[in-house]
């Protein structure tokens, strides 16, 4: 089989996990250990992007360039890559961010609204940089509709295209299917990627079905770290791997040392399979609400679940953020009519 591209996403959808509050520090010795440890990939930036840094959102204590700079000083072999969702990110935003080390992109968008990437994957393409389409709540269409909305990026020049389980919702079976209208509908050439989460403790054996369902390119991140129960944890993937006998560049026992000793130390909420992150699967809710679900349930003391469950129930997309206290408050108005 091909060799694995494993990417780490601990310095990007782990900033989900502490509210977006990495120091540089952190960022120079999470990527100095991972490029240690042999990943293909380090992405660097806001858990929401490039530009992802507001009150909506939430506010990084750095800004994504000097996140990506710090990084980059460490960074001898590995990739740097990066996100943007087209309407938080610019093309101007690329820019810098490519002026200040980023090789690779994830052009980001909503599993039925890829026809929003179009400009950002030609823009990125004329940069000269590796573009991955990137259809987040895979878990929200159809196979057969997901492949649509692949084929769409795919015509944009995306040189790469991701089943990204924002929700962690899907099993093992629905991953298979993903593969399977991908490849029914997409060029030979076109890389497929997995990016699993784990709120229904799914993420590594998801991302073992990808794989085996022709994905080269895997996300994972250190300790899981990540929004949610977080995403697949790369210590116990490449463990997995190896078993498989499937070639990839990671040495395991630096994953594991670095997961324990430089990221579950900075944890300030576990990142675990617990009765919130499990609701997030269970309802198929964005798992970066998790935070803001927490923190409007305290507000409103509410059951964090009641809040999550009807979030999903109503479908809320990423960017709808400022919703969820909406949803406490009716969820108070109606316990108390």
């Amino acid at each position: 089989m091909t060799r694995l591209f494993i990417l780490d996403v601990t310095l990007r959808d782990g900033m989900h996990a502490i509210r977006h509050q990495y120091d540089l520090g952190h960022v120079r010795e999470i990527a100095g250990a991972l490029d240690e440890a042999g990943v293909d990939g380090i992405e660097v930036g806001h858990g929401d992007g490039l530009d992802g840094s507001s009150i909506a959102y939430g506010f990084s204590r750095h800004t994504d360039i000097a996140y990506i700079r710090e990084a980059a000083k460490v960074c001898k072999r590995a990739k740097l890559t990066t996100v943007l969702l087209p309407g938080i990110g610019t093309i101007d935003d690329l820019k810098r961010a490519r002026d200040a080390g980023i090789q690779s992109i994830r052009i980001a968008t909503h599993s039925t609204e890829a026809d929003v990437s179009e400009q950002h994957i030609a823009a990125a393409k004329e940069m000269g940089l590796d573009v991955s389409g990137f259809l987040m709540m895979s878990s929200a269409n159809s196979a057969d509709g997901l492949a649509g909305q692949a084929r769409l990026m795919e015509s944009y020049g995306a040189d790469c295209i991701y089943v990204a389980d924002s929700a962690g919702g899907l099993t093992m079976r629905s991953i298979a299917e993903r593969f399977r209208a991908f490849d029914a509908v997409l060029n030979a050439d076109t890389q497929r990627a997995i990016h699993a989460h784990e709120n229904l403790s799914l993420s590594v054996a998801n991302s073992v079905t990808a794989v085996e369902n022709g994905a080269t390119r895997v996300d994972a991140s250190l300790a899981g770290m990540g929004a949610g129960a977080g995403n697949c944890p790369i210590e116990a993937f490449v463990a997995v791997a190896n078993l498989y006998g499937w070639e990839h560049g990671c040495d395991l026992f630096k994953l594991q040392d670095a997961a324990d000793d430089l990221v579950r130390p900075i944890q300030d909420r576990p990142v675990r399979v617990d009765r919130e992150t499990l609701t997030l699967g269970y309802g198929n809710v964005y798992s970066s609400f998790l935070r803001h679900a927490e923190k409007a349930a305290e507000q409103f003391d509410l059951d964090p679940r009641a809040i999550l469950i009807e979030i999903g129930r109503r479908r809320l997309i990423g960017g709808q953020e400022d919703m969820i206290v909406d949803v406490a408050l009716d969820l108070v108005e109606r316990a108390n009519a």
